[in-house]
């Protein structure tokens, strides 16, 4: 139990006659960072409400940090770090006086609270602007600040939901950085439910992905790529054959071939040496003029999954 942050057994969660959750279960080992998948209206939210205790599962059982959520919810969400839709800030005060004003709510003693604020300020860049208006900023750095809120009482777990909407492409990439240096210096582990697969690839040990409720899949992006054929070979010439492309396709390796007059694509389970295909290709004929080799991004991993629910 002490190496579980998070266990969601057989979970259903019910709004009226809308089925949010739908028999959903999933194991989070503590000291990762958990990337939690899904379009818009998957059930995302929902199952964070769940995890901090703010809705009760319809059934299943719950457990954050080893705590049952509908017995323990005020346990958790002491043992809980959150930065939700609203990032909780206070833009008339300092980014000092905010974690002052969050120090103070966690009892942290003097002491303590001028520490950790300095600390979390330096991980994130804002030391030298602690004493400007919080009005002032930019929503990205107002989004690192919250960050530094969540984390001020050393919680064991952080949880969020979308941390990088509506950032631009400069805010995004300090909030992933910041995260990833986070989650070493601190030792937290981080489940993060986002839409943004490539922000999940480049953060994430593991990921899963859910529609309507469901879990589709889950594991780490290279464990996800196998299963959906996650290496892709492109080879444009000319002699491309239906024979030949059967021939491919009975590789143990090919999870699948597309063939055109003058393009072959084949998907594979595993990273291959091209050079035995191009070889392959010569020998039946083939004008090989040029190869590609191309590992298949989480995106592709997800929009796959997405085509094979529908």
């Amino acid at each position: 139990m002490a190496n579980v942050a998070i266990r969601i057994n057989d979970v259903t969660h019910d709004f009226s006659s809308v089925r949010a959750l739908d028999g959903l279960s999933i194991e989070i080992p503590q000291g990762i960072i958990f990337g939690f998948l899904g379009p818009n209206g998957a059930g995302k939210t929902t199952t964070i409400n769940i995890l901090l205790g703010l809705l009760e599962p319809t059934s299943g059982i719950v457990e954050v940090l080893g705590l049952n959520t509908r017995t323990r919810a005020d346990d958790i969400r002491s043992l809980t770090g959150a930065l939700l839709e609203y990032p909780g800030l206070y833009e008339q005060l300092s980014a000092e006086d905010n974690l002052e004003f969050y120090g103070r709510i966690w009892h942290l003693t003097g002491v303590d609270r001028r520490e950790r604020i300095k600390e979390l300020l330096t991980q994130i860049g804002l030391w030298e602007r602690r004493e400007e208006k919080v009005v002032k900023w930019s929503k990205g750095m107002k989004q690192r600040l919250a960050l530094a809120r969540a984390l001020i009482h050393q919680p064991s777990l952080l949880i969020l939901d979308e941390p990088t909407a509506g950032l631009d492409v400069m805010g995004a990439t300090a909030i992933r950085n910041d995260l990833a240096n986070l989650a070493r210096n601190e030792g937290v582990s981080i489940f993060m439910a986002t839409h943004n697969m490539a922000e999940a690839e480049k953060l994430c040990h593991q990921v899963a992905i859910i529609r309507q409720g469901k879990l589709l899949a889950i594991g780490n992006p290279n464990e996800l790529r196998k299963q959906t054929g996650g290496w892709q070979v492109e080879v444009i010439g000319t002699g491309f054959t239906e024979d030949l492309a059967n021939v491919i396709r009975a590789r143990p390796e090919v999870s699948a071939v597309e063939r055109s007059k003058n393009r072959v694509v084949i998907q594979f389970t595993k990273e291959i040496d091209t050079a035995p295909l191009v070889n392959l290709l010569v020998n039946k004929g083939v004008q090989v003029e040029e190869v590609s080799k191309v590992k298949a991004s989480l995106e592709d991993v997800f929009l796959t999954l997405m085509q094979e629910e529908k």
